[in-house]
């Protein structure tokens, strides 16, 4: 079994069994967003990238960006980490993560 985590916005590592299944409808509706689902390929396929970059690479506003980061992060999808004046995101080591990660790269094309 899992050491349990003491941060409140990490994600349970055993969500298998103990997620509400609440909490589970409101990841899945944050995640669930098709620009939300191109940055996150973006990030699963850097691991860690600045916001200017991951707009960059999809053609996007750094606002509209930094809206949808920010908006993941504060449901415990993705980790800020400031760096001067970037913020870089990264994904949490997480099993819920790694299967929105195979979801989500198995459908995407």
């Amino acid at each position: 079994m899992y050491r349990r985590q003491t941060v409140d916005r990490i994600l349970p590592l055993v969500y298998h069994s103990n997620m509400h299944l609440n909490k589970l409808a409101k990841l899945m509706r944050t995640a669930g967003d098709e620009s939300r689902l191109k940055i996150l390929c973006v990030i699963f396929r850097e691991r860690k990238i600045c916001v200017s970059d991951i707009a960059k690479n999809l053609k996007m506003s750094v606002a509209i960006v930094s809206h949808h980061l920010q908006v993941m992060a504060q449901e415990g999808l993705l980790y800020p980490e400031q760096d001067g004046k970037c913020t870089f995101y990264y994904l949490p080591k997480e099993p819920f993560v790694a299967d929105l990660k195979k979801f989500i790269c198995k459908y995407k094309d």
